[in-house]
């Protein structure tokens, strides 16, 4: 009983050599390919047709055995003829180079000798048995499922393979060839029955399941010059691996964004990834949009594409259109930054200072005047700790260094910018110095104002003649906001100073820069021009903790840059929130953001970080230092009284709005207090030199209406009605009237002296009408 009574799938291979007989082998062997190299190298020189004819017939004759050994069945013979075909293969292609080359180039000598050595050293004839024997002792690469025994060649086992699987239907895998012996990749051709074609359902999915292979592995195409009764499949599992290894980190990067953002389901479809380059803590992206449409790159969608954890590590910046930018940091860029110096804050040509720092090391640029525009409107939102004041402080130091005149009002009685006391032209702390101060402000604009239109100027030049002004009002909310508890009239005054303000001001070179805690419209007085404005100059948008305040601010972006909430630590993410909540542990914390915000300048938003204030005793000696290095800037001789009596003629109006209505229509005498505000009009028309704004009157209630008809004395309900004009047209109604009354005699304002008969609290008699 032999071997292959066995093992049928056994190939009868010749015996290799024993070691001795194997060296001698070789040495012959070597010497007979140096003696065809000297041959190969001066060969193509002698003109003898002969030697031509037969290096040309030795390639010939290794090209057409090696052809017929690859329609064998049998892969150690094919393996050992193309083993045994390099020398020839290799030798006669350089004499056929050589001879088809006119003259006689350096490469023709160096080309045989190389291909001589090589074979030298393989000699692929003494060890073609070896190379036969390893070939026949490959294992089958798959087993033989059905019944009976295996069948013999690596093509047959892989046909009964496909028979026997239930999702290859009536079809046949035909014309397999194998593309090395040493491993399981093939292509091959599926066959339908005649008349039929190959049905649908043999996709990709179901062949790479019938070869238990990646579905990547697997490649279906259609035959030239047949029907779908053929497919042509490619099975490559073994390349899918090797390619995948061999695969860079570009690549990898490439296949990631393809898949899970460009994809027709991924965050951003059709987004291409054009460039980007590795850096030792970063990497950039260069990213464009499909032809025709607008780039949207939602940040923490794409974070999550990209398998970002935490979502502050990635940047992302656009041109507004189609191009842009998406930078993924190994930490967060802003985590440290330095103090400021003098050269930061010094003015460029284009009126730019370095307010801090971006994201990618760039420093953060904030123009304090701009050639073309002239003033600017600045809009700074923060909650409390998010460094909003440091950021003003730093503001107040570059203007005082560049020579401008810092004005600055503080409605938090000076308490939110108390390094600002002293060191500027002028700080008004509280909300009735504030409104002085602002409407002082828009008295020197006017001024300024007449003195360009008497001159014809229709723009402002700095020192020419007047230096460059600006207004800085913190904690505006407290001013402007609906729910601030501050009297309407005194919030529309202030309101529409700053409106007013924006649109005139820059012409004659006096800026604006407002701060609170929210940009909502109602904590900004209902106005929209306040809001608004601030698009021409720069928005600073740090950790808020209004959700509506960050959807307000989309509308001062392109759209193309989401906005994301700064959180109030470092490194602090979601995930460690929803770890700690697992474990029932407390959640890390990490350095405080406070100084971190989103600028947005001409719609674009960028994330950066104010320079860094150390603080001791409750205030930033830095910024004070850098503050007093240079010498206080005022305004001239002329604008100053102005500035001045402007400022001691608002201040008693502004007390007076304060000391207004409560809100609630009592506690104070309404019909008085509009008698003074009318007086102070009226002395203010009479002298045509004040350019205060006048404030607006107090609207007058249900209630002050019936107290100033009360004036004159006690008087009937059917009398108080005529009075206040109920039943005219625009009047309120005779029950609106009697339910003022009652509610006022509940809260003391009028008393009733007899059935029918009111008259007011303070004026009670006992007198009958």
């Amino acid at each position: 009983m032999t071997a292959e009574t066995l093992n049928p799938a056994v190939v009868d291979v010749p015996a290799a050599f024993s070691a001795a007989t194997a060296r001698r082998l070789a040495t012959v062997e070597r010497a007979m390919y140096g003696a065809a190299g000297i041959v190969a190298t001066v060969g193509p020189q002698m003109g003898n047709p002969w030697v031509h004819g037969g290096a040309i017939a030795l390639g010939a004759g290794a090209l057409a055995r090696l052809w017929s050994r690859s329609r064998s069945d049998d892969p150690g013979r094919l393996l050992t003829t193309a083993y045994r075909s390099l020398p020839a293969l290799g030798l006669s292609g350089a004499y056929v180079a050589a001879l088809s080359t006119p003259g006689a180039s350096w490469w023709e000598y160096v080309a045989p000798g190389a291909v001589a050595v090589a074979s030298a050293v393989a000699a692929p004839f003494t060890r073609s048995r070896a190379v036969r024997r390893a070939a026949a002792n490959l294992p089958a690469t798959l087993p033989n499922r059905g019944e009976g025994p295996r069948p013999e060649g690596f093509a047959a086992r892989l046909a009964q393979h496909w028979a026997e699987a239930a999702a290859t239907g009536t079809t046949t895998l035909t014309n397999i060839s194998q593309y090395l012996p040493d491993r399981p990749d093939f292509e091959a051709v599926i066959l339908a029955q005649p008349g039929e074609m190959v049905p649908g359902s043999l996709d990709r999915r179901a062949v790479a399941a019938v070869f238990d292979v990646p579905e990547e592995a697997v490649t279906l195409a259609p035959i030239p010059g047949h029907g779908p009764g053929r497919v042509a499949v490619r099975v490559a599992p073994v390349e899918y691996t090797q390619r995948q290894q061999r695969q860079a980190p570009g690549d990898q990067l490439a296949a990631l964004w393809d898949a899970r953002v460009a994809a027709p389901k991924g965050v951003a479809p059709g987004v291409r990834l054009v460039d980007h380059r590795f850096e030792d803590d970063r990497l950039v992206m260069r990213v464009e949009a499909p032809d025709s449409d607008l780039l949207r790159l939602p940040r923490i969608q794409l974070a999550r594409a990209l398998g970002v954890e935490d979502p502050e590590l990635l940047m992302v910046e656009t041109d507004g259109m189609a191009q842009g930018v998406v930078t993924l940091y190994r930490e967060h860029p802003l985590l440290t930054v330095r103090e400021a110096t003098g050269e930061d804050l010094v003015m460029d040509q284009h009126g730019r200072i370095a307010i801090g720092m971006r994201h990618d090391g760039r420093p953060a640029r904030w123009p304090l005047y701009d050639t073309e525009l002239g003033a600017l409107t600045d809009l700074l939102v923060g909650a409390p700790g998010s460094g909003k004041s440091v950021t003003l402080l730093t503001l107040l130091a570059a203007e005082r260094i560049n020579g401008i005149v810092s004005v600055v009002t503080d409605a938090q009685d000076g308490m939110s910018l108390p390094e600002a006391q002293g060191r500027v032209y002028h700080f008004g702390a509280g909300q009735a110095a504030s409104a002085a101060t602002l409407a002082a402000y828009s008295a020197v604009a006017a001024y300024r104002q007449e003195v360009s239109a008497a001159n014809g100027w229709a723009s402002f030049t700095i020192g020419q003649p007047w230096d460059l002004a600006i207004l800085t009002m913190d904690e505006i909310n407290r001013m402007l906001a609906v729910d601030s508890g501050l009297p309407a009239p005194f919030r529309k005054w202030v309101a529409g100073m700053l409106g007013a303000g924006q649109i005139t001001w820059r012409k004659v070179g006096m800026g604006v820069r407002i701060a609170g805690q929210s940009i909502h419209l109602a904590d900004l007085g209902d106005s929209e021009k306040i809001r608004a404005n601030a698009k021409n100059g720069s928005v600073w948008l740090g950790r808020v903790n209004s959700s509506m305040t960050r959807s307000m601010a989309t509308d001062m972006t392109t759209g193309a840059t989401e906005i994301t909430p700064i959180p109030k630590y470092f490194g602090v993410t979601g995930a460690a929130e929803l770890d700690a909540a697992w474990s029932g542990e407390e959640a890390p914390t990490g350095p405080v953001t406070a100084g971190t915000a989103w600028l947005i300048q001409s719609g674009q938003p960028y994330l950066s970080r104010v320079w860094r204030a150390v603080k001791e005793n409750r205030s930033y000696p830095g910024l004070v230092a850098l503050m007093e290095s240079a010498d206080l800037t005022g305004f001239t001789p002329k604008e100053d009284a102005v500035f001045r009596a402007a400022y001691t003629e608002a201040l008693p109006i502004a007390e007076a709005v304060l000391a207004g209505e409560d809100g609630n229509g009592g506690g104070v005498n309404m019909a008085a207090l509009v008698s003074e505000l009318e007086e102070i009009n009226e002395a203010m028309d009479e002298r045509r030199a004040s350019r205060v704004p006048t404030p607006p009157a107090p609207a007058r209630t249900l209630p002050d209406l019936v107290l100033g008809a009360l004036a004159a004395g006690q008087m009937r309900t059917r009398e108080i009605r005529q009075a206040v004009g109920a039943g005219t047209e625009g009047g309120p109604s005779s029950k609106s009237v009697d339910n003022a009354l009652t509610q006022m005699q509940e809260k003391g304002l009028v008393v009733r002296v007899a059935h029918g008969v009111w008259a007011r609290a303070d004026q009670t008699s006992t007198e009958q009408p």
